[in-house]
Order: C-alpha cells, then structure tokens, then sequence
C-alpha cells in the first residue's frame, strides 16, 4: 500500500477529515492541496514546478466553454421552477389518472421526469410536486411512507435525465462530448422510469389501501379540459426539450449554445403563462449565480489538490490499489459504485465529480472501461445522495413543506424502496453496458475538451 509513499493516502485521508468536520469544500480542497505541496517540498517528495502549472489549469477553467453551460442550464431551471410549470402539469395529470389505486404516484413519477429534462434540478421538482400533491395524498388517504417516498424519487430523477448538470461536469471531467452523456444516459433514465412506475403498479395491487383512487368530487371537470390542461403545459414543454436536446444530440449546436436558447426559452414559457416579471428574472439570476460561483471555486480548488495530489504519485497509488480488484472490469466498477455510495452520505455531486473523477479516470482507462459507460454508471450511483437517510437533500425539502402531522421517520423510511430501486438500476448499468452504448453512434468523434486537455499537457511536459 504504502510503495508510493505515505504522503497520497495521508493527503486524502487529511481532505476527508476537514470535509467531515464541515469546513467549506473549496477551500479544504485547495488547503490540503498547498499545504502537502509545502510539505512535500520540503521533504523532497514533491517538484515544486508542478505548482507553475496552476496558473494555465486556472485559465482552462475559467475559459472552458464547456463550464459555461452550467448557468445557462441553471438559469433555465430557476425560471421554470418560478413559473408554476411543475404545478399546471401536476394538477392536469394527476387528475386524469387520479380515477385508478395509485393515479397521483403515477403523475409524479411522470411529471417528475418531463420535468426532470427541461429543468434538471432536484428542488424545483420536489417542492413543486410536493407543495401540489402532498396535501392532496394526505387528504384522501395515501400512506405518507409512499407519498413522500416516490415525491422524493421523482425529484431525484432530474439527476440522470439530460439535460442534467451532473453529466454536464462528468463529461468536462472525463473529457467526453456532453452529446455521448446524455445518448449514454438515455437508456438508464427509461429504465429507472419503469421501473418506478412497476413499483407503484405492483404497490397498487398488494396494498390497494395504501394508494386509493380519488374520488369523483377530486376529479370534477370535463375530462377534454382536462386534457387540454395537460397539452397546455406539455406541448411547450415538449418544445423546449427539442429545442435544447434535440440541438445537442443532433450537433446542430454545442451544450453552451442549446442552454442559452433553453433559457431564453424558459423566459418566454414564463411569459406566455403571464407570469413573468422583474422579480423572477431577479430570484432567477441571483440563485444562478450563487451556483455558478460554488462550481467555480470547487473546481478551482480541486484542481489544486489533484495537481498536488498526482505530483506526489498518488494516481499510480490509487491505480494500483483498485486494478489489481478481483473481478477485474466489473470488480473494480462495483467497487467505485458502493464507495460513491457511502461517500454520498456527507458529499454532494459536484464534491465527489470535481475530487474523485479525476483520480479515478486513470485506473478506468488502464482497465480499458469505455468512459461515457463509467461516466453514466457514477450518475446513476450519484443520484441516490439526494435519497440517503438522514442527510439526503431531497428529504430536507420535503420536510420542509410537509405539515406537522407528516413524521420524520416515515420520510426516512418511504426513502428506502426507491434508493433499492435504484440501486438495481446501478447493477443493471454496471453488468450490462450495452443498456448505455445502444443509443451511441459507434461513429469515432473529435471530441474538442480531450484536444485541449492533451495540449495542455503537451504543454506541461515541454515546460517540464
């Protein structure tokens, strides 16, 4: 363990440590990094002219056309989120299946994941969804386990549907077009859906009791303004997903392009539902750049830390602690995915993608694992932070919106069968690639990030 010294696992183990106690991400990251590099030096176990590197690292950042599809993306959301789109769609579905056990799980689940592809972000659906159908389960008699169970599944599925901004930052760590994620994500986002929607259809028939239909006075209106309610929210809706997907998968724009028009986009959906003003755009902006900032800096200061990191051999450590894995491919990719797992209990997706991808990339391609597959495969383990008792964030939300009378625990507990659920979607993946390869071109394709990636290090090593 120790062949490359004891200066990689101690540096990671002193990054875990400060993350544990609490103390700001960014700023762990880029203190451990500086102060092992001090140490190294002095020690004589670390070059000081890697650290020459970081001023070029810094500017690939903050000129990564890549990374500034990030707000366009958020801004997007925060739009729709503040337009009520979730809310119309909601009410519509819901009741048009609220007649058969289970109607208003099912329209979660499905509203959960068209909202999931045009906005790509857990809060907006939870609250939105939560706010709508909550007290309307409550009221007719749903069991809370299941109600605020499948309300926090359906926000999580924001996290593996495109346009989702976990793929965009695996695809800038991975070097991967953005284009081949989200083709890659398609085939796990389907089944995760079904297999949601299974779970409530089988719930339906072994505890009808616990998801009862609504009854008719729930349901009043004519059926046809019903469905005109539905088509009114999702026929823009459909737009806006062809207008940003369709341009990306079909190479008509980049990523930064297609979120620029889904946010102009979002403004003008707001603007047709009347409900756009000065103050949205103003609540939009300020979350946006909030976001956008956190982004920034933790990626700034991990790649301080993998800069360090890595000048001290501590990817040839952990690269030859996780090859040598029994199991070979499918050992070390179980591995990853139950370490992610539990680490997801105190990091967030952005942590873990900006600390550990970067790491983990190099023992990926010694095993010769297609990286869009491991890319897809670490989303989907990823997704389920937002599920983990007692700190997953989408509880948090529910917790916050639902009344008193809603206990903690069976928001804790309702959690558990969806994190299960998907958890057998991350072993499909893992044991079967071809459930994220089928809707790949198997076409070779100049992917601009690695080309500049490679320069770079061209770079590096002729200033070496």
């Amino acid at each position: 363990m120790f062949e490359y010294g004891l200066m990689p696992p101690l540096m990671f183990a002193a990054m875990v440590v400060f993350l544990l106690i609490g103390f700001p991400v960014a700023f762990t990251l880029a203190a451990v990094g500086l102060a092992f590099g001090a140490i190294g030096v002095a020690s004589a176990q670390f070059d000081a002219s890697f650290l020459g590197a970081l001023p070029l690292r810094f500017h690939s950042i903050v000129t990564n056309d890549l990374l500034l599809s990030i707000p366009f993306f958020t801004l997007m959301g925060a739009i729709l989120d503040r337009c009520r789109l979730a809310e119309d769609l909601l009410e519509g579905v819901g009741k048009l299946f609220g007649g058969i056990p289970g109607g208003v799980a099912y329209a979660v689940i499905l509203v959960g994941a068209v909202l999931g592809a045009i906005t790509g972000t857990v809060a907006a659906s939870v609250v939105a969804m939560g706010v709508i159908s909550l007290p309307v389960m409550a009221r007719y008699g749903y069991d809370m386990r299941l109600a605020t169970g499948v309300i926090a599944a359906s926000g999580t599925i924001t996290q593996l549907i495109p346009p989702s901004l976990v793929l965009i930052v695996l695809a800038d760590q991975l070097g991967r077009s953005v284009g081949d994620m989200y083709l890659g994500a398609i085939g796990p986002s389907i089944l995760q859906i079904v297999a949601f929607l299974a779970y409530i259809a089988l719930l339906s028939v072994l505890k009808p009791g616990a998801m009862p239909p609504l009854p008719e006075e729930a349901r009043s209106g004519p059926k046809w303004k019903m469905v005109r309610q539905v088509l009114w929210g999702m026929i823009p809706a459909g737009g806006l997903i062809i207008l940003v997907l369709g341009t990306i998968l079909a190479g008509l724009a980049t990523p930064t392009e297609s979120g620029a028009m889904g946010a102009v986009g979002a403004v003008i959906l707001a603007a047709i539902n009347r409900r756009l003003s000065r103050a949205l755009l103003w609540q939009a902006c300020a979350s946006t750049m909030r976001i956008t900032a956190m982004v920034l800096f933790i990626l700034m200061g991990s790649t301080i830390f993998t800069l360090v990191f890595h000048g001290m051999d501590g990817g040839h450590w952990v690269e030859h602690l996780l090859v040598g894995l029994p199991g070979g491919q499918l050992g070390f990719l179980l591995f990853v995915a139950a370490f992610i797992f539990v680490l997801a209990f105190f990091l967030d997706f952005f942590e873990i993608a900006f600390i550990l991808v970067p790491i983990l990339v190099p023992v990926a391609k010694t095993l010769g694992i297609d990286l869009v597959w491991f890319g897809v495969l670490l989303c989907t383990v990823m997704q389920t932070s937002f599920m983990h008792p007692p700190f997953g964030v989408a509880l948090f939300y529910i917790r916050g919106i639902a009344p008193p009378s809603v206990k903690s625990s069976d928001i804790y507990l309702g959690a558990i069968p969806w994190i299960v659920l998907q958890l057998l979607v991350v072993v499909v993946v893992a044991l079967w690639p071809g459930v994220v390869s089928y809707w790949i071109s198997e076409d070779v394709k100049l992917d601009q990030k690695t080309l500049d990636r490679k320069l770079d290090e061209i770079k590096l090593e002729t200033y070496d």
